[in-house]
């Protein structure tokens, strides 16, 4: 199992290589990386949720869900990250990061779990926005990447942290 780990751990490192923004962005990209990852913060998807929890049916159902599915998912986020203590790539590589670093924990990405929890949510009631709502999250969590803030590994078990969280949110509401 050891071998195993290492091997993904090795992978994973490569992979981020190969994703993350080189040493002289423009800040052309830098805008659009950054606009991205905000859209999975917690204070942008709160805001954005909050006006439909005063709606009416099943706008206010599914945001009901989100909401329960953001806590769920950040109540997961926080036990993982203090149990695995896995360091951030920019500091692990001893490169700057492109983006705030909420803590000083990789794994897994809090913000590709909450984006991903809030669009299964959402995705589930309305089919229509299930393609644009998970590929909008996927972008959130490739912006991670590529602002050096995640190995794409954290964001892999953020988004499965996501919908598990938004499964668990509709079994209990």
């Amino acid at each position: 199992m050891n071998a195993w780990l290492s091997r993904l751990d090795h992978r994973d490192r490569t992979l981020y290589i190969r994703w993350v923004i080189g040493d002289s962005p423009s800040s052309a990209t830098l805008f659009l990386w950054r606009s991205l990852t905000h859209v999975g913060g917690g204070g942008v998807v709160l805001f954005a949720l909050a006006p439909l929890v005063l709606a009416e049916g099943p706008a206010r159902e599914t945001a009901v869900h989100a909401v329960l599915a953001l806590i769920i998912v950040q109540c997961f986020v926080q036990v993982v990250k203090r149990t695995v203590v896995r360091t951030r790539p920019s500091e692990a590589r001893g490169i700057p990061a492109f983006a705030t670093l909420p803590d000083r924990f990789s794994f897994p990405s809090g913000h590709a779990a909450s984006v991903t929890g809030v669009a299964f949510a959402h995705a589930v009631t309305f089919r229509s926005l299930a393609v644009p709502l998970l590929l909008l999250a996927m972008l959130v969590g490739a912006s991670r990447v590529r602002l050096r803030v995640h190995y794409p590994g954290d964001v892999l078990a953020g988004h499965v942290i996501g919908i598990v969280s938004g499964l668990a949110a509709r079994a209990l509401w």
